[in-house]
């Protein structure tokens, strides 16, 4: 099995779309399990919206957990993808960075968020006293291609010292769609081909972390 949390201390980031569409992918690789740690349930909702399944199983997590408590409660499980409350000092989100091999960071291009998101390097670094194995990957998420801002944003976040992927997924109103007819792009046919790629090329490098 391999968790993966997805964690950002600002909301508004994305972290329900990326998490939905990463276990959308990942689900095609192995069986896959969504926790939803956000107290607004967003994924839950998500994941009830639509008239087909969800291809990923989605859940609400167990009270208390960790590492060990997830592989033993969800051994049927390749893959687990934790979608985090926006807030480095949630319990679920410590508990998540410490049970996790690989946590994603999704960082808007804007100077707000990249400066909510300074104390990530400290956080993980604390978290890695309990889970050593820990890696990380920030992830430019909603880029708009023309921003001159955007442009920058592989740059800027070179200053914080954590690894970045190549990938980078754009706004689009896919994904929207996506989150209203309860399903992940992979469910979208042609229309949403230009983002299924996208998740391809940014599940490449997850998987590479996960190796």
């Amino acid at each position: 099995m391999k968790i993966v949390a997805v964690v950002n201390q600002k909301g508004g980031a994305g972290k329900t779309t990326l998490a939905m569409n990463l276990a959308g992918g990942l689900n095609r690789q192995g069986q896959t399990l969504v926790l939803d740690l956000d107290p607004q349930g967003s994924a839950v909702q998500w994941a009830s919206q639509g008239s087909t399944r969800f291809p990923a199983v989605v859940k609400r997590p167990m009270p208390k957990f960790d590492g060990a408590s997830i592989r033993k409660t969800y051994s049927e499980f390749d893959y687990v993808v934790m979608d985090c409350p926006p807030s480095l000092e949630s319990g679920a989100t410590l508990a998540a960075l410490r049970a996790c091999h690989l946590a994603i960071i999704p960082v808007l291009p804007s100077p707000v968020d990249l400066w909510a998101s300074l104390r990530l390097p400290s956080e993980l670094e604390l978290a890695r006293q309990i889970n050593p194995g820990l890696r990380s990957l920030m992830v430019i998420n909603q880029l708009e291609p023309a921003s001159a801002l955007s442009s920058a944003m592989h740059g800027a976040l070179e200053e914080f010292g954590l690894p970045a992927a190549k990938t980078a997924i754009r706004r689009r109103a896919i994904y929207r769609t996506a989150a209203l007819d309860g399903v992940t792009v992979y469910e979208l046919g042609r229309r949403a081909e230009a983002a299924v790629n996208e998740f391809e090329s940014l599940l490449e490098e997850v998987s590479h972390e996960l190796a």
